[in-house]
């Protein structure tokens, strides 16, 4: 059984057939071509099958650093969801923290928004979120799904979470199982299954969400790193503002925390002052209280509120042995076209 859809049961089983089709009628149109426009440079796009968070933020920052340690020069794409801090959404303000100087383009028309960027400030274009934005064409596409919400078990909108049906990863270049460290070996292993099922020769690599080291800023504002092994037996409240907190809550206990208290808003809630003042009334008697890089840059300035040190983990996704497999296709789809110029 997936989980239960945005919809009444009934009303979603009556509407999801009505979605299914129109979706297909809109993939049989990209299929073909049309409404689909191919830019000079290569193209990487991360996405996904459901609605929610399934890694892709860390899945492209690991793409990001790979293309640049293959000496390219990568723009990043994307819609542009969620709260704005000085006009810039959530996960834009992510990547500019970690990618400064990186150009990245946050709006509905991707290549409108490409096209309004130095033509000589990138060589090459990450999609976040790009599986559905089909309009422009791409050199890979890199699929991820969750090991902690099978897509498989799962249906498609309002009667379930998914996006488009499972079938549709047969015109992806590799799928990732990311979080495939929470769940049992064999859960994972059925998820292999399942999408050699649809695409026998897909590369298929596996992931998790790791954590090198921890930033560390007290109530007077000083910064300071620590190692992820500084979460053992501390106190802590968890706050996040993010699509699958329990998968956030679950890493803060494995790494030896005792979680106090969670504080779980919604996806890319923009974090009210009645937020603030939640988490501070949990945090006493806390050693620290634990959120996300997404939702730090956005209560950067206002952790004064808060009279304990607020901790947030970096976080890198790791392919393991998978690694190599994943990053020869980013290099082969890069190398296809080489580096160009965006047109006029």
């Amino acid at each position: 059984m997936g989980r239960k859809g945005p919809a009444p049961a009934m009303i979603g089983r009556a509407v999801e057939p009505v979605y299914r089709a129109v979706l297909a009628h809109r993939n049989r149109a990209f299929d073909a071509g049309r409404g689909v426009e191919r830019v000079d440079v290569p193209v990487i796009s991360i996405g996904n099958l459901s609605v929610g968070g399934t890694g892709k933020t860390p899945m492209v920052m690991w793409v990001v650093e790979r293309l640049r340690a293959l000496g390219r020069s990568p723009a990043i794409a994307m819609r542009g969801y969620g709260a704005k801090r000085d006009g810039v959404s959530d996960e834009q303000a992510e990547y500019l923290d970690r990618f400064p100087g990186i150009p990245v383009v946050a709006q509905p028309d991707r290549i409108a928004g490409l096209r309004g960027l130095d033509q000589g400030s990138f060589d090459c274009v990450v999609l976040d979120d790009g599986f559905q934005h089909r309009r422009i064409a791409r050199d890979l596409d890199i699929v991820l799904i969750d090991a902690t919400r099978d897509a498989f078990a799962d249906r498609c909108l309002p009667a379930g979470w998914l996006r488009e049906p499972v079938d549709s990863v047969a015109r992806a270049g590799a799928v990732v199982i990311t979080r495939s460290d929470l769940v049992d070996a064999a859960l994972v292993a059925q998820m292999e299954h399942a999408v050699r099922a649809i695409a026998p020769r897909m590369v298929i690599g596996r992931a998790v969400h790791a954590w090198d080291r921890l930033g560390i800023v007290d109530p007077t504002g000083a910064h300071r790193e620590a190692p992820v092994a500084w979460m053992r037996g501390q106190r802590i409240v968890v706050a996040c503002g993010i699509a699958n907190p329990e998968a956030f809550a679950a890493q803060v206990a494995r790494a030896g925390a005792a979680i106090l208290g969670t504080v779980a808003l919604p996806d890319h809630a923009p974090w009210s002052e009645a937020d603030v003042a939640r988490v501070a009334a949990l945090a006493s008697g806390a050693d620290g209280i634990v959120v996300t890089e997404k939702d730090w840059v956005k209560i950067r300035g206002r952790h004064g509120a808060w009279s304990v040190p607020v901790v947030r983990p970096r976080l890198e996704m790791d392919l393991g042995a998978s690694g190599d497999a994943i990053g020869a296709l980013v290099e082969k789809a890069i190398q296809g076209r080489g580096a160009g110029t965006m047109p006029a």
